[in-house]
């Protein structure tokens, strides 16, 4: 019998740096993709329960599609230390579970650190057929975040962020967005980075650039 389209897996992904404790969504038998969500700082209180990841979550189980969800290395119950940036691994270890257990496309959603660390792995990925920032981060309590890959990177990707982002400017965040390989869309949402009062607003927004991107697959 296979299981409920609703149903919600726990599982222990192989990490670079152990296991990663993870949440699959399950979704429907015949879905035309999967999804990856990866969450905002672990060392701010970032984990895959985070609001925002929850609703990108939310956002692509509504057209059926499984949703993995992780927590990076050090966070919740996942093995390792917090580094910054072989996070980047951790990210691929999820595309490849995902690829391995589904063999399907895979849409990523990222938040903040999550974003700026899945685009990373997810760009060159050949399975990943779109992307989506939320709250990209362009500089936080000092740490500056580049994103010159983005040029080669030809996915669909949207970019959506509140209008009073405190980490990711107007400008700054016009500036990565004209800056990297079309097709791409930023869209300001009211609220501040974490879409404090807007999370409902947020996750519509992803649903509407999901069904014109996949009219012709869902």
């Amino acid at each position: 019998m296979n299981p409920s389209p609703t149903a919600i897996r726990s599982l222990f992904l192989d990490g670079p740096a152990g296991p990663l404790e993870a949440l699959l969504n399950v979704g429907e038998a015949n879905a035309p993709y999967a999804g990856l969500v990866c969450h905002p700082h672990p060392m701010f209180g970032g984990t895959m329960h985070n609001k925002v990841v929850y609703q990108a979550m939310k956002a692509l189980h509504s057209f059926g599609f499984p949703v993995l969800r992780f927590n990076f290395r050090g966070a919740g119950r996942s093995a390792g230390e917090h580094h910054g940036k072989e996070e980047v691994e951790d990210v691929r270890a999820g595309l490849s579970w995902l690829k391995q257990e589904y063999a399907l496309p895979i849409i990523f959603a990222g938040f903040s650190f999550g974003a700026a660390m899945g685009m990373m792995a997810c760009c060159p990925d050949s399975a990943v057929r779109a992307i989506i920032s939320l709250g990209t981060p362009v500089e936080v309590e000092g740490r500056a975040y580049a994103y010159n890959f983005l040029r080669e990177c030809r996915k669909p990707k949207l970019f959506l962020s509140g209008d009073h982002d405190q980490f990711g400017p107007h400008e700054e965040l016009e500036w990565v967005v004209a800056n990297a390989a079309e097709p791409t869309e930023l869209v300001f949402i009211p609220g501040d980075h974490f879409f404090e009062g807007h999370l409902n607003e947020m996750r519509l927004t992803m649903e509407s650039w999901l069904h014109e991107l996949l009219r012709p697959a869902v």
